[in-house]
């Protein structure tokens, strides 16, 4: 009796562990048919000529001047909207979470951010095209009510500064998003310390919140360069091939008519993968060191 009694609580652990690893059959099964299998084939595509043997070709095709230029396009595209994202988007979580506003105000916000970081593609260019293109309804109401020609000034909604402009409508959401839970884990007691010890809040910020706040501002700037960076569909759809950066290429080389080298188009998309691989590793290693500080 002894032994069946004994038995009993390990055939139940087992039974469970196995229930528990049915339960994430379908994540494992959704990310390696989606997502683990898709990368092997763009890696070995990208070494491979069309006849299937191995070559360096297609890498060092990815430093010819158009697509080195496109590259360099893409990177400084990523670089200004991170840094913008992060800045824009601390300020306004840290003015949900210490100023003092309204519960609403904070809920509204957060769940705003929480459909705007994931609004983009076709959807988000064409919202962008009917409020700032050239016939836009902004565009309208300046020219109209306050006599100003917003293309006259010269911008362009199809340029770089309106690319940016249209990723930074999903890139502060994300940062709000990523940042808030981190100011809510500075602790009241390092504030009230520094207050007894003559510190005004600048210094405060300066000495104690931001040093706490680096590792999770670092991560999540490389986060955002790296949705910055692979965001395709977008750009694709707001400037279709009026500039050139690496998803367009990559698009071009794949289901181009005129470009169509495949390969090629593997190899763009593995230079993507390290670049966005790299800065998701960044973000990986500097989050867990902010944590500790949360903890």
């Amino acid at each position: 009796m002894s032994l069946v009694a004994a038995s009993a609580p390990q055939t139940f652990l087992r039974s469970r562990l196995v229930l528990n690893w049915l339960g994430v059959v379908p994540f494992l099964l959704f990310a390696t048919l989606f997502l683990l299998l898709p990368t092997m084939n763009i890696v070995v595509g990208a070494f491979r000529n069309a006849d299937g043997a191995l070559t360096l070709d297609n890498i060092v095709a990815l430093f010819t001047p158009s697509i080195r230029a496109a590259f360099w396009i893409s990177i400084r595209l990523s670089l200004v909207t991170a840094v913008l994202g992060c800045l824009i988007g601390f300020a306004i979580a840290a003015a949900i979470v210490f100023g003092r506003m309204p519960a609403w105000v904070r809920d509204s916000v957060l769940t705003f951010s929480g459909v705007a970081s994931n609004f983009a593609g076709v959807p988000l260019s064409f919202a962008f095209i009917a409020t700032l293109g050239r016939l836009g309804l902004v565009t309208i109401l300046m020219r109209d009510w306050l006599g100003v020609n917003l293309y006259g000034t010269g911008f362009n909604l199809i340029s770089f500064a309106g690319l940016c402009l249209t990723y930074l409508y999903f890139q502060i959401p994300l940062m709000i998003l990523i940042i808030t839970p981190a100011l809510e884990g500075l602790k009241k007691e390092w504030r009230e310390a520094a207050q007894i010890l003559g510190a005004t809040d600048l210094q405060y910020w300066r000495m104690v919140a931001l040093p706490v706040l680096w590792p999770s501002l670092l991560g999540t700037m490389a986060l955002l360069f790296a949705n910055s960076f692979g965001a395709v569909a977008t750009a694709i759809a707001l400037t279709g091939s009026a500039l050139s950066i690496v998803p367009i290429i990559l698009f071009a080389q794949i289901r181009g008519d005129v470009l169509n080298d495949p390969h090629l188009g593997y190899a763009v998309a593995f230079g993507m993968i390290v670049l966005t691989g790299l800065a998701n590793l960044v973000y990986v290693v500097l989050r867990t060191r902010a944590e500790r500080w949360v903890k």
